[in-house]
């Protein structure tokens, strides 16, 4: 969508192309000069896919090959008073992905063959870190100027892997005997940047490379990639008014959507607001808001490894946890919280300085709404598609108040999904709606402490509050006797919405609810 002779760059990773085509560019340039001028010269940075690591990759590779043209009225120009022109050598590892040994071998000799047929390939350089060396060496010697070496994505062979207790170690190893020569040839080096999304421990990945600067949690570099709300708001504000007129409301409430949706990230504490920079260029460019982020890539390791670690949907956000829990190396963790916060499905969204932990917590909607729907074909076995219609009447059910027309049609639904495994105890059938209400995109919570007990879930719209207790094979009015014995409704008595108390049984042989009780 063109905008004043400029184009959004949906999709476009490369600098130049960016600079010369007049796409718009959010300028991130002064933490380039930050970087390049720091006290390390071995850098790496963790974000999530989509979030502009590459583009960074390639400003940084425009920079070292000194083309100042391309950096014209940006903080970098202003900032820089040498322009050094250094040879480049720059792996996209993301064309690895989904390889084996031969394939992943065979990627890295291409890779390899590009920079020989510039540089030369010595006798007897026969393994990939031979010829990696051999190529740092001949590009310092040949042009009389240390070199720079790009590794983005260095993680993405590994990523697919990363729950194979067979697979792993093989491509890690390949991929520990590429990096190596980074330690010997440091004489050699400029500068050397990785990027990834997980963070492997240094001694498996980049054997005795101990030297890198891990600038991911650094307050500093808090935005380096993303887009802040200080940046929409400056150089995006005719954007917003473009936006708004074209979804037909307000710049407030365009702005108050554009927050709900993909707003959220914190990579460190305290840290500015950050926006996925995908989704919403995305939005921008279209109009209206969708789930693109989220949309374009099916987490399927996420979901292999939420059940390795038996992570309950409920369980994914709301963790308060020291920072070496979700920041350890991947190959160490010893539950979910490192891959789901590298990844991005889980951010900060606190700091305690007086326990030291932090609280993690999905970001948005659009990640909230995309996990679900990723987890229900676990719940709905193949109806997942039905499951989502479902979905769609029953917010339209509960939004116009009709909770007892929204229960009879999820127990229409669920009595026509075939049987699953593990529908035996009341937490599948507590995790089910757990999910289905998520989707509905109101606020939902299980096992909710009072002073008397635990809540099954409760449920908060913009006019009402539900408080559900569920049963197996029992009764609805055992479960509303429970709500009222442990006078549940007390303890939400301040929240100021009108309450609702909602008995659920459960039949375990029909897998759908038998019945249910409604009082206000």
């Amino acid at each position: 969508m063109e905008r004043q002779g400029r184009l959004y760059p949906i999709g476009i990773q490369t600098f130049e192309k960016i600079r010369v085509g007049n796409y718009m560019y959010i300028d991130k340039t002064e933490y380039v000069y930050r970087m390049v001028h720091s006290a390390s010269n071995y850098i790496f940075l963790s974000r999530p896919r989509r979030f502009g690591k590459s583009l960074l990759t390639s400003t940084l590779e425009a920079y070292f090959e000194g083309r100042r043209e391309l950096f014209r009225g940006l903080a970098l120009e202003r900032l820089e008073t040498e322009w050094t022109e250094y040879p480049v050598l720059r792996f996209d590892m993301s064309t690895a992905k989904h390889v084996d040994k031969e394939r992943l071998e065979s990627e890295l000799n291409l890779k390899l063959i590009e920079y020989e047929n510039v540089y030369g390939r010595g006798e007897g350089e026969e393994n990939a870190n031979q010829r990696f060396q051999g190529i740092i060496r001949r590009a310092y010697e040949q042009t009389g100027r240390q070199v720079v070496v790009l590794i983005d994505e260095y993680d993405a062979p590994l990523l697919d892997v990363v729950h194979e207790e067979k697979n792993l170690p093989i491509l890690r190893n390949i991929m520990r005997n590429f990096y190596s020569p980074l330690k010997a040839c440091d004489p050699y080096l400029r500068f050397v940047f990785l990027t990834g999304i997980t963070k492997f421990s240094q001694l498996s990945i980049f054997s005795e490379l101990n030297n890198i600067k891990n600038i991911s949690m650094l307050p500093e570099y808090a935005a380096i990639c993303g887009i802040t709300e200080e940046e929409m708001a400056t150089q995006m504000d005719e954007d917003l008014d473009i936006l708004a007129g074209r979804m037909g409301i307000s710049r407030e409430k365009t702005v108050q959507k554009l927050k709900d949706n993909y707003d959220g990230y914190h990579f460190t504490w305290p840290s500015p607001d950050i926006y996925n920079p995908f989704s919403l260029l995305n939005a921008f460019a279209d109009g209206r808001l969708d789930s693109y982020w989220f949309g374009s890539g099916t987490p399927t390791y996420l979901i292999e490894m939420l059940k390795k670690y038996g992570v309950q949907p409920q369980q994914i956000g709301g963790r308060k946890v020291m920072a070496e829990s979700f920041d350890a190396p991947t190959e160490r963790m010893t539950d979910i919280a490192p891959l789901l916060y590298q990844s991005g499905y889980v951010t900060i969204k606190g700091y305690s300085p007086v326990t030291q932990l932090y609280t993690l917590d999905i970001p948005n909607k659009e990640v909230r709404l995309g996990l679900m729907k990723s987890l229900l074909p676990g719940y709905l076995d193949r109806r997942t598609t039905d499951g989502l219609t479902t979905v769609a009447l029953l917010y339209e059910a509960i939004y116009e108040e009709r909770l007892d027309d929204a229960l009879r049609l999820l127990q229409t639904f669920l009595s026509t999904v075939p049987y699953c495994d593990r529908t035996d105890y009341e937490g599948h059938y507590q995790q089910m709606l757990y999910i289905i209400f998520s989707l509905l995109g109101i606020y939902v919570d299980v096992e909710v402490r009072t002073p008397s007990g635990r809540v099954d879930m409760v449920m908060r719209t913009a006019t009402t509050l539900y408080v559900v207790e569920l049963k197996l094979n029992q009764s609805a009015e055992a479960a509303m006797q429970q709500i009222d014995l442990k006078n549940y409704p007390e303890r939400f008595a301040l929240c100021g919405l009108p309450m609702v108390k909602v008995g659920i049984n459960f039949d375990m042989e029909r897998h759908t609810l038998k019945d249910w009780v409604i009082t206000r």
